[in-house]
Order: C-alpha cells, then sequence, then structure tokens
C-alpha cells in the first residue's frame, strides 16, 4: 500500500522535471491530474515551488536591472501568497479526511499542520534535484562535488526522516492519538487594510 509520502514524492519529483524540461518561470503549468483531487494541489504546490526556487536564483544576479529586480520582487511576492493560500487548503483536505475521528481522552497536539510539513517535503525534493545536478556538474572541481555529494547524501536521510514522521503522524490523526488543530497564516503585510504603509495611503 501507496504511504501518503510516497505519492506526494514521486508527484514533487514529477512536477520538477515536468519544469525542468523549459527551465523557464514563465512556463505555464499544465497539470495532469485531476482538478480537485490532493494531487492536482500536490503537483500545483511543487510547481510554485520550482518556480519560486528559480526567481530566487535570478534576483540574486549582482548585475540585475534594479526594475527588473522590483517586478521579480512583486512575482515572488505572489508567489508566497499563493504557496500559503495552497498549503491552507492542503490543511483542509487533511482536516476532512480526519473529520469523522473522535480523538482519544489524552490526545496530544502537533507543532505544525501536517500541509506545512508537506510544504517542506516540496522543498526538500527541490534541494535534493539541484544538489544532484552540483554533483554531476562537468565544469566543477571534484572538491566541489564531493562536497555537494556529502549534502546530497543528508537531504537524502531528512527525505526519509521527514516522509516518516508525515506518515506517521497522519497515523496518529487516523488513530485518534493526535488532534488535529490549524491556524491560517494571517499574514498581515499582504493585506491593505493591516499593512501601515497601504492603508495609510
Amino acid at each position: 500500500m501507496t504511504t501518503f509520502t510516497e505519492l506526494a514524492n514521486h508527484i514533487f519529483n514529477q512536477a520538477i522535471s515536468d519544469y525542468h524540461l523549459t527551465d523557464n518561470v514563465d512556463t505555464p503549468m499544465r497539470n495532469p491530474y485531476e482538478r480537485d483531487s490532493i494531487e492536482y494541489s500536490l503537483y500545483m504546490k511543487c510547481w510554485i515551488d520550482t518556480v519560486q526556487w528559480h526567481y530566487e536564483d535570478i534576483i540574486r544576479d549582482p548585475h540585475i536591472d534594479p526594475t527588473e529586480a522590483l517586478a521579480l520582487k512583486r512575482r515572488i511576492d505572489r508567489s508566497n501568497q499563493d504557496r500559503t493560500d495552497l498549503v491552507e487548503d492542503i490543511d483542509s483536505y487533511f482536516r476532512q479526511q480526519y473529520s469523522e475521528v473522535t480523538p482519544l481522552p489524552d490526545a496530544r497536539l502537533n507543532t505544525e499542520s501536517p500541509a506545512w510539513a508537506v510544504d517542506r517535503l516540496s522543498i526538500l525534493a527541490l534541494k535534493i534535484y539541484h544538489m544532484r545536478e552540483q554533483v554531476s556538474r562537468a565544469d566543477a572541481t571534484e572538491e566541489h562535488k564531493a562536497r555537494c555529494q556529502a549534502k546530497l547524501d543528508v537531504l537524502l536521510e531528512q527525505q526519509k526522516d521527514l516522509s516518516t514522521a508525515i506518515d506517521q503522524l497522519l497515523d496518529d490523526y487516523q488513530a485518534g492519538r493526535k488532534v488535529m488543530k490549524v491556524y491560517r497564516q494571517m499574514k498581515m503585510y499582504n493585506d491593505p487594510s493591516t499593512n501601515p504603509v497601504l492603508y495609510r495611503k
């Protein structure tokens, strides 16, 4: 039986590979999954993360035109908001999945919601993909490749551990050993009614 994180990691790798067919931040997303499915949300989540990864590379160019940098910063802001909204949608899926479970009397809380852990799993898939690129770079020194291989080994172990922890957390929700409680991020700087720079204008 496939675990949730086996499914998620497969979809994350698929999204990253699909993006790198063009390796262009303006490439439209072509999500292969049914729109209202968790698979669709996972694919979109990793696609957003992958595009933003490359935004962050581009904006660090020391020779970037300041006007282009500002426009890119706005795109990064929108991407961050989309990412947050999508994580909250994924948490809504989990909340629905376990809505019929009665928590045990000694059920405990978790420090983060399952979707924010899945968010970290998506970023890990990206780190692994790009660290593998560094390990196989033809123009890199052997010392650089060895350093990157050591980092890749750690990332792969981290991915395994985080996947296990997420699956264990979901098992705990299913068994009532933990209570699923989700708080919205309530980011204030994107809201014209709570960001003083915006509402004072």
